[in-house]
């Protein structure tokens, strides 16, 4: 081998539950996971693989192939095909998404892994097949179906996640692209905490009443509809979008979610159709088509009132991108 082997694998951020959707629907956004990879000839003298990262949580990201969600992916799918790290390899991760905020950074960073072992290991895998490896790690297909495909989408699991022991089968889960009024245009306020997708689960009920899981199943069936029509509909969406399966039992771990999803409505906020909980949170998505900065203004004015001196915000005014995980590939010189 005379020259290396260059790629680059974006990934966009995303946010799923939305509104009654939970665990079924994701938003990929226009904000991206970023994996540099050059990979060198054999023949030359360097480390055995260079590991660099930038962006949030840097502080504190671990650079340890074996730990690092990102290369342990990509480690965990290559062994499926007997395959390993070349011996000659640089890594470079850039990574504006916010951690534990309910944006999707873990997600991404799976499908990142993924697309990483099929360039470095030349495995061919269409994206329906990078899906079954993704879905054998993460069971909940809203976010990463979202950063892999792109778009508005709905999925589910046939059967329950596959052991990691051994190569996924094919077909693991499935999913729809959904249609999505241009217009619309997501607001994510995002508090300046972390709150970890365990703990946000873990204050969910095993079980419902059935009033509510008819709440949501009646709002989800118009919401998917709705958001695909233009001009939209601001009084539909907002009212379909009404949650009853996970907002409110997390209220308490994300103070002023409450007055923020009820103060902040189409007749108050001209241009807004739609807010809701991003993920597990504590990020909040706000959808609209005008009127950004009031939105966004009002949100942060709710968060920076709480008790105990208030919660710290910044804004993400993001659009919903068609792209998902793209792998552009080049040849390029080696540099080490």
């Amino acid at each position: 081998m005379t020259q290396s082997s260059y790629a680059r694998i974006t990934v966009p951020c995303t946010s799923a539950n939305i509104g009654p959707g939970f665990d079924v629907l994701g938003l990929a956004l226009s904000l991206y996971l970023t994996v540099e990879v050059t990979v060198y000839p054999s023949d030359l003298e360097s480390d055995l693989v260079r590991i660099t990262y930038e962006g949030d949580g840097e502080e504190n990201m671990t650079l340890d192939p074996e730990v690092n969600l990102v290369t342990k992916t990509a480690i965990y799918v290559l062994s499926c095909f007997d395959k390993t790290f070349p011996a000659r390899m640089s890594i470079h991760i850039n990574n504006p998404i916010p951690l534990g905020r309910g944006l999707g950074s873990s997600g991404s960073a799976i499908v990142a892994g993924v697309a990483l072992a099929n360039f470095v290991g030349n495995l061919n895998l269409s994206k329906d097949r990078q899906l079954d490896f993704i879905l054998q790690i993460e069971s909940h297909p809203d976010n990463v179906v979202a950063a892999l495909m792109g778009g508005f989408v709905a999925g589910y699991l046939r059967n329950p996640a596959p052991s990691l022991t051994k190569e996924p089968p094919v077909g693991v889960g499935s999913y729809v692209r959904l249609g999505w009024a241009q217009e619309i245009k997501a607001i994510a306020i995002i508090p300046q905490f972390e709150l970890s997708t365990e703990l946000a689960r873990k204050v969910l009920p095993q079980e419902y009443v059935k009033s509510d899981v008819i709440h949501n199943l009646q709002r989800l069936a118009i919401l998917t509809t709705a958001l695909g029509q233009s001009p939209p509909n601001a009084e539909t969406i907002y009212e379909a979008m009404q949650d009853k399966l996970h907002q409110p039992y997390r209220k308490h771990l994300i103070p002023g979610l409450p007055e923020i999803i009820s103060t902040i409505t189409p007749s108050s906020h001209p241009g807004l159709v739609g807010i809701c909980l991003s993920g597990a949170g504590p990020t909040m998505l706000a959808l609209a088509t005008h009127n950004f900065d009031k939105i966004a203004a009002d949100a942060q004015a709710i968060f920076a009132r709480q008790p105990d001196g208030g919660i710290d915000t910044i804004v993400k005014l993001l659009d919903i991108v068609e792209d998902g995980c793209q792998c552009v590939v080049d040849p390029v010189e080696p540099k080490l």
